[in-house]
This record gives structure tokens, sequence and C-alpha cells, in this order.
């Protein structure tokens, strides 16, 4: 514990911008068979340095089988809440969950070129602590460490739905769960919040046995993964209201609300439309009778292919779907980025406008039946996924693993691990730098990247831009 409040937090988004930029990435290694133990890689970020662009720390855990995925801080810039108890604190742990082991790491980053296990939170207590396994996101609040899972109790996580549950951000025990009242809510994936206006948002994926094994091609073209998105009173802990964005938008994914909290409108990423195969992006936000809407605002259209070319998931549609598996929004709000891991696409779109989003730059990288190479000359594997910004939005980075059973199914006989990174013009548009090409170890995949000091999908703000 520090004396004052860590520097790394900052009480608007608008300081965070100024920060100093990054000198080092932390990202998941995954090992899909499970072969060997999954593990967090440190790359350097600095350009200015001799491995610049390279791995120069890894840490592999004890176990086996875990598989990473999403991973978080102890602490962030929320600690600086007027309502916090915790403004000492420091962005020094990772709490890193196993999707499929419903273990819980916490790493020390301290030294981020040595980094140490802290502890370590075994399944058996996850399920008794809280009745749900599948922990997946990390973020931190005022008062704690809040945990979302895919999945609820029992061998394969369907006795009862899954949630939220809550860590002390000290000492990381399992608090317990956060919901008092879920109403409609029966399946889970991202959250974020508003804290000074006081909600949250989730969204949905499916339940473990849709996805733990592959994608289940009967419920999606039946429409049976998630479709909306919930509102919850979050301190009351009361889901206030849920919108269905229809059954046909499967797979409402990541949350992406305003960084600025004045504002109350933020975006939910779609996977796939089943009636015409197209990506989507829908604007939420709060109207002035204090209700929630949403709109659909992007559409991502299919790419057409030959049946030969495509992996037979997808033969018989004749066509690449998008696949909008990411998406990231920039500190000023102005840009956010759509990752495309069908078509091998990074999108970028001006969003000053919420309701009236306009495409200003994209990247091809990857992609079913494209293969597009690294401009460096490397190979990039299935396509873009997970997607980080830096704090002053001038650097892109994403990876390319979604989950590995899915990985086998839309990429057959593809294999490896890689980071890149974009450079943002000063009116927009993308750029990959040749030099930043990240191949990891053979037998792994790269999944979340999570940026020294913080980055956009981290942080959350307590208070208003000026």
């Amino acid at each position: 514990m520090t004396i004052r409040p860590d520097p790394t937090f900052h009480a608007t988004a608008q300081l965070a911008m100024q920060a100093p930029v990054e000198n080092y990435g932390f990202t998941v290694m995954l090992s899909p068979d499970g072969a060997q133990p999954d593990g967090i890689a440190v790359i350097d970020l600095n350009p200015k340095s001799d491995s610049y662009g390279s791995i120069v720390h890894q840490l592999l855990m004890p176990n086996k089988g875990d598989e990473f995925h999403h991973f978080g801080w102890n602490a962030c810039s929320s600690s600086l809440s007027p309502l916090s108890g915790h403004a000492f604190l420091e962005r020094r742990y990772l709490i890193v969950p196993g999707i499929r082991s419903s273990r819980i790491y916490v790493i020390d980053t301290k030294d981020p070129l040595d980094l140490k296990i802290h502890k370590i939170i075994e399944p058996e207590e996850v399920f008794a602590k809280t009745g749900y396994s599948r922990p997946h996101t990390i973020h931190c609040g005022p008062e704690g460490i809040y945990v979302s899972t895919l999945g609820g109790g029992g061998k394969d996580g369907t006795d009862g739905p899954p949630g939220i549950f809550i860590m002390d951000c000290e000492t990381f025990e399992i608090i317990g769960q956060y919901e008092m009242d879920r109403g409609k809510q029966d399946k889970h994936y991202d959250f974020w919040w508003n804290l000074p206006q006081d909600y949250m948002v989730s969204s949905e994926w499916g339940l473990p046995p849709q996805f733990e094994n592959g994608i289940v091609a009967e419920d999606l073209l039946s429409n049976k993964y998630g479709h909306s998105i919930h509102f919850w009173d979050l301190r009351r802990r009361k889901n206030i209201q849920t919108i269905d964005f229809g059954e046909n938008y499967q797979m409402a994914l990541e949350i992406r609300p305003a960084h600025d909290p004045k504002k109350s409108h933020g975006f939910c990423g779609v996977v796939v439309d089943t009636t015409n195969l197209q990506g989507a992006i829908f604007t939420w936000w709060r109207g002035d009778d204090g209700t929630w809407q949403s709109k659909k605002t992007i559409t991502i259209d299919p790419r057409p292919e030959k049946p030969e070319n495509l992996p037979p998931l997808l033969q018989g549609f004749e066509a690449v779907p998008p696949l909008v598996t990411d998406i990231d929004l920039s500190l000023d709000d102005k840009y956010l980025y759509v990752a495309c891991w069908g078509l091998g696409e990074m999108h970028q779109y001006d969003v000053s406008d919420p309701m009236n989003p306009v495409l200003t730059g994209k990247v091809e990288l990857g992609g079913i039946a494209r293969g597009t190479k690294h401009p460096g000359g490397g190979d990039f594997a299935f396509g873009p996924q997970m997607v980080e910004i830096s704090r002053d939005g001038k650097r892109v980075y994403w990876t390319n693993s979604l989950y590995s059973t899915w990985d086998e199914q839309f990429y057959p006989g593809q294999e490896g691990g890689q980071m890149v990174m974009a450079h943002v013009g000063e009116t927009g548009g993308l750029e990959l730098e040749p030099d930043f090409y990240v191949d990891f170890p053979k037998g792994y995949r790269a999944h979340q990247i999570r940026l020294e000091g913080g980055d956009c999908s981290t942080d959350s703000f307590c208070y208003p831009n000026v």
C-alpha cells in the first residue's frame, strides 16, 4: 500500500490521456490443448528499446488446462471515487481467471520483468462462495474487484444462472454474489459501469454447453445465444431494465460505455445477425424520461466466398461473416475500434456523434480464406481479435485468438499466437507498424492485452472532463 494515490490513477479520462506512455504490455499465453500451462507474457512496448516488440519475460502457471481469456487489475482510477475507502491502493496485481478451470491467479507485477504468483484461488472456493463458475471479466471498482462469470453451479455450469461476484481488493478474498435482483438476466458475458451515474450494463454470450466444446450450430441458427443487454442500479444491485436487440442478433458481447461520466451512452458489439450474417454495433443511451434505449448504428457485411475455401461450418453459406468479437473505445470517446475476426479486418469508426458512426480507417490482417500477412512479412493466424488502445489514443494493439475450440472451427489447421500494433493518424486512420510483430512461442496463442499504467478497457473515471 502506498501513502498517496497511485500516480497511474487519474480523476478524468482527459488527464489519463496525458499520462506517460506504456513501456510494457501483459498478454495472455494460452495453451489450447492444455499440453502446457497457460501464462502471462510481458511485451516490450518501448520503441527505443533493443528488445522492442518482443517477449521479455513470461510467467507460467503451476497448473494446466486453465484456459486464460480475460483478466484485469486489482485497482484503477475508480479508487479515486469519493465513495471509496481505498484511494491508496496500487495498480499492482493482475487478477487472471481460468474460464475452463474456474481457478483464479493473483499476479504481482511490481517488477514487470519478474512477475510472481501472489495467490491462487482454487475452483472449489469459487463454487462454494459464489455458486458461479467460469470466471471471465475483471473490473476494479471503488470498493472491490468485480468478476463476471459465464457459468452457474453444477458440473456443466447450468445449475442456476451465471452472474457477478466481488473480491476484496486488498486480501483477494471472495466476498460473495453481487446481484440482489437479476430480473431477466440468465446469461452473462461482459459488464461495465458509469460510477457517478450509478448504473451498470451487462451483456450475454451463452451457457457453458454452448461454447466450451465449440459453437453449437443448431443453437446459433435457432437463436439460442444471448441477444440482450441489462441495465442495473449499481448500488442497489438490481436489474432495472433489459433491452432485447432481437433474437437474430446473436451473441451481444463487449460493452463499452463512454469514458466521460457526464455522458450517458455506450456501445455493444454483436457477433452475427443470423438473418444475413452481418456484424453489428448498437449504440445505447438513456432517454430524457430516464429509460434506456438502443439503436443499431453500424452494420458490417459478410464477404462472398467459394465453399471450397471455407471451413465446414460456413460452406453452406458461401460467405465469410465479419464475426465482430471485440470492440474498444478511445479515452476521448472519439474512436471505436471493431475487430472483425472472420473477415480479418480491424475497423476504426469516428463516434463523436454516437448515433452516426463514420468509418475512418481499416486494416486487413489474417482472415478466413484470405490469410493476409503482416507488412513485416510474418503470418497472422486467425484474424484481429482482442484489441487494446493506448491511453493517448495513438497506438492500437491486438492479438488473434478467440477461444480455443472456436479457433479450430473457424480456422481449422491454423496455429499460432501473434500481437501487432497500428498507429493512429492525426485525423484518424490506421497503419500497421512493420517493426512491431510479436510471435508467441510454439504451442501458445494470444488473447487479452493489458497495458502498464492502464488502458482504455481497464479504467473507469469518477470525474467529468473539463
